[in-house]
Order: C-alpha cells, then sequence, then structure tokens
C-alpha cells in the first residue's frame, strides 16, 4: 500500500483533509432549498462508500510497504474490523446530529459547542491513546483554534437573522455532536497500527480502516435516515419515493459531496502514520476555518453584518492560523 515516509507530506495531506472536511458542504448549498437534507444525504454516504472502495482497489494495493488491501482484510481481527464499522457508525449518528444541530440552535450554538468540543475532546482521546507531540504545544494549538471557532460564531450571531433561541434539544444536540465525532475518529483510529510500513498483526491499515469505516456509515444510514425521514428534528416527513424523483444534478452533487469527504477521512488517516493521530485530527478539524472561508466570500454569509464583524472574522483567522502553526510544531519540537 502507499504510505508516507516525511512529516512535512504528512502535513499537507492533512490540509488536505482539512480542504475537504471543510468544503463537501458546499455540494449540499448547491442542490438548493427543495431538495431535502434527508434525500441529499442518501447519495452522500454512497459517495463516501465508493471512494472508500476505490482507495482501497488502487493505492491501497500499489507499493511494497505495508500490507495490500486484500492481505490487510484476510488477517484483520473481528475486533479491530467492528472498531472500525463502529466509528462509522458513530460518525452518521455526529454527522446528522450536527446538521440537525444548526436547524434547531443556528451556526452560532452548534459550531462551538459541537465543533469545539469535537476538537477538544478528539485530541485528548487519540493523545491519551497514543501520545505523539510536545502536549503543551499541541494544546494551546488546540485552545487557539478553539477561539477561534467561539470568534465565529459570536461573528455569525451578528448576521440578521441568526439569532435563535437556545432551546434544550438545540443544546443537547449540540454537546451530542461533539461527544460523538471525536468517539467515531478514536474508534476508527484505534483499529489501525501505528507502524504503516510494518503493520502490527491484526490491526487495518488506513485504506481497510476507512473502507469498514464506510461499511459502518452505509449500514447505519438505513437506519438513522429512514427514523429522521418520518420523524424529522425540523420540518414535515419527507417519503423515500421524493428520493427518486430528485434531478440528476442533485444526486451528483451529493454523491460528489461524500466523495470530498471520504477523500479527506482517507488523507487523515494515511497521514496519521507520521504525524499520529491527535496531530493529523487536530488539523483535519481547521475545516471550520475553510468552511467559514466558502461562507465569506463564495455564499457571502456575513452580507448585511454590522460594523466590526470584519475585526472579529480577522481575528478568527488569526487564531486559526496560529493555532495550527502550533499544532505543526508540535511533532518536531
Amino acid at each position: 500500500m502507499f504510505v508516507l515516509h516525511s512529516y512535512a507530506l504528512a502535513v499537507i495531506f492533512c490540509f488536505i483533509s482539512m480542504l475537504c472536511w471543510g468544503s463537501w458542504a458546499n455540494t449540499q448549498k448547491m442542490t438548493g432549498k427543495n431538495w431535502r437534507f434527508e434525500l441529499f444525504y442518501w447519495d452522500y454516504v454512497f459517495g463516501v462508500f465508493l471512494l472508500a472502495a476505490a482507495g482501497a482497489l488502487t493505492v491501497g494495493m500499489t507499493g511494497t510497504e505495508g500490507r495490500s488491501f486484500f492481505g490487510d482484510i484476510s488477517q484483520a481481527s473481528s475486533r479491530n474490523i467492528g472498531s472500525a464499522m463502529l466509528g462509522g457508525l458513530i460518525f452518521n449518528a455526529g454527522n446528522i446530529s450536527l446538521v440537525a444541530a444548526i436547524d434547531i440552535a443556528g451556526m452560532a450554538v452548534a459550531f462551538p459547542i459541537g465543533v469545539g468540543l469535537s476538537l477538544a475532546l478528539g485530541v485528548v482521546l487519540n493523545y491519551v491513546a497514543t501520545p505523539v507531540g510536545n502536549a503543551p504545544i499541541l494544546f494551546s494549538g488546540v485552545g487557539l483554534i478553539m477561539a477561534a471557532i467561539i470568534l465565529d460564531a459570536v461573528a455569525y450571531r451578528r448576521v440578521p437573522g441568526q439569532v435563535r433561541a437556545v432551546t434544550t434539544k438545540g443544546l443537547v444536540l449540540s454537546l451530542a455532536v461533539g461527544f460523538l465525532l471525536a468517539f467515531s475518529y478514536r474508534f476508527t483510529a484505534g483499529s489501525m497500527a501505528t507502524n504503516l510500513t510494518e503493520p502490527e498483526a491484526g490491526t487495518l491499515g488506513p485504506y481497510s480502516a476507512l473502507f469498514f469505516m464506510s461499511l459502518g456509515v452505509l449500514g447505519s444510514n438505513f437506519i438513522f435516515n429512514t427514523i429522521i425521514m418520518k420523524k424529522p428534528f425540523v420540518g414535515e416527513p419527507v417519503h423515500l419515493s421524493r428520493y427518486f424523483e430528485g434531478r440528476g444534478r442533485d444526486h451528483l452533487l451529493g454523491l460528489f459531496g461524500g466523495v470530498i469527504w471520504s477523500f479527506g477521512m482517507l488523507t487523515n488517516l494515511v497521514a496519521s502514520g507520521q504525524a499520529g493521530f491527535p496531530i493529523s485530527y487536530g488539523l483535519g478539524q481547521g475545516a471550520t476555518m475553510v468552511a467559514a472561508l466558502w461562507g465569506v466570500f463564495i455564499w457571502k454569509e456575513f452580507k448585511g453584518a454590522p460594523g466590526g464583524t470584519d475585526r472579529l472574522l480577522t481575528l478568527m483567522f488569526l487564531g486559526y492560523v496560529a493555532g495550527l502553526v502550533l499544532i505543526i510544531v508540535a511533532r518536531v519540537v
């Protein structure tokens, strides 16, 4: 399988992951208001699985280092396969909850609580499991990124129409997002070898780990999304027959969104061999900054915001950049 031998290249892969995780939601925006998220999400999970399978059968089969995809799954323990699939199931629950939390509580609540908690808890969990990097520098970088997320939320609250009453349901969902996304990555990472060139017996490589994770995402969606379509958090129930009434463009955008996210997860897991899981996850979660950039420059989400919002956004981006630099440096100090 293809593996990395350079930390600098691993950092580049983490940035690719960050770009993908911060960009996939644009495909959902492009489908328009008439195509419900629940319908979009079916194509999204198909895209996640297709990219995972394609990666496993191509780059997962190349090279002479590590184990090939088929060699990997033939020796993998049922415990590690189950851990990767459980990671996919938990991710799916967290990802759907994030969208519901945004609908109910708004960006200003869902992101600082959900994504901020996910970032902090995820780095802690992965550092405890595999302590890679200088802890004070690493967690200082995490703190700066969390501060940047809070500034992003404050800026969103200044946009007309973004302020909403914080209900118990919205708050609970936002908290659930943080825990679910953090534990999802830990279960997937926990199934993997720590040395990708000479992987431990019974463990998974990044390609097989993502493959089984994507199976967990796909399989659980038949439960989670079916329930949410019948009893949505927001709006009226939607019948599955509407999925087959969608335009080809809508279905392709959903598939593309899943492919983008899955490619980001693949590059993140491949990078973990050199960067370590805490740093890979921390850098990947810089996705919120990427999403904010799309919101500012492409979707004009801050149009009409009062004076001073630009300063908040500038501080947010500076905080993110400083935090990302500290996370990168934590591996080499």
